[in-house]
């Protein structure tokens, strides 16, 4: 029996509430990259490394793996990631 991350399931709802406006299309894709999302996401949000670490709740060092490749980002980590890229304000208040 596989284990749900109750987080992932969170940020799952709050995506599809964020991206409601947005029109779904159809494309096929390889597997997922953990790196290469990252990547894709983290130039996305225009945030220093001590501002992104703080709005998704990690240190500096971590990002600082995921940047070098040395560790990576979880599924929930990358979903929370895709959420403050698409919203500016949202990453904002999670700074402050």
């Amino acid at each position: 029996m596989e284990l749900k991350d109750p987080m992932y399931d969170l940020l799952s709802s709050l995506e599809q509430i964020v991206f409601k406006d947005v029109p779904q299309t159809i494309v096929l894709q390889q597997k997922s990259n953990p790196f290469t999302e990252y990547e894709r996401l983290r130039k996305g949000t225009g945030m220093k490394t001590d501002d992104f670490a703080r709005a998704m709740g990690v240190s500096v060092a971590m990002v600082q793996e995921w940047e070098s490749r040395r560790e990576r980002p979880s599924m929930t980590e990358l979903k929370l990631m895709s959420l403050i890229q698409a919203t500016p304000t949202f990453s904002k208040q999670l700074t402050e």
